[in-house]
């Protein structure tokens, strides 16, 4: 009787230890990035993206209403151009993104203008969206260089991305 007593007692501690740390997840997020530098200015990341270090990105989340900011933090990426911001609360009634600040380099800082392209990347910052775990992984973010890298050429081609005509 106390081996079937003593694994009630375990079941119900290990349900109640889950349900804590359910409710610590609840309100603590991470919102997990990169940022890299677009060798060449094709606004997605190729395997001649650089990472850049130091880097400035700032989280903000916006009430739909009214567009009020609500949430705004900036931070620095490492020397593999990833950052991480802490997030508390939840933001499911607010539009999130993580937008590019500052980059430090002169030769890789452009972003683009093209109505396409993102200088942000939405992000949704909520447990009620079906996502496990407590990290958020936006879209890398990149800075156009200012001129393109000599090794973009054979990049694209391998990508099959050359320009019509130049298909041979």
């Amino acid at each position: 009787m106390a081996t079937k007593s003593s694994g009630i007692v375990l079941a119900s501690a290990l349900c109640f230890l889950s349900l804590l740390g359910f409710a610590y997840c609840a309100d603590n997020l991470s919102v997990d990035g990169l940022v890299y530098c677009d060798n060449c200015r094709i606004q997605f990341m190729t395997r001649i993206s650089e990472p850049l270090q130091g880097a400035k990105v700032k989280l903000e989340c916006r009430d739909r209403e009214g567009g009020t900011v609500t949430l705004s933090s900036e931070t620095d990426t490492d020397e593999q151009g990833r950052y991480q911001i802490p997030v508390e609360g939840d933001h499911e009634e607010e539009v999130c993104e993580v937008l590019l600040v500052k980059s430090p380099r002169d030769d890789c800082s452009e972003v683009s203008t093209d109505s396409h392209a993102k200088l942000s990347a939405r992000i949704s910052l909520t447990n009620n969206n079906g996502i496990a775990g407590p990290h958020r992984i936006p879209n890398p973010l990149g800075f156009l260089k200012t001129e393109p890298d000599a090794k973009c050429a054979e990049v694209l081609k391998e990508l099959g991305l050359t320009p019509e005509g130049d298909l041979a």
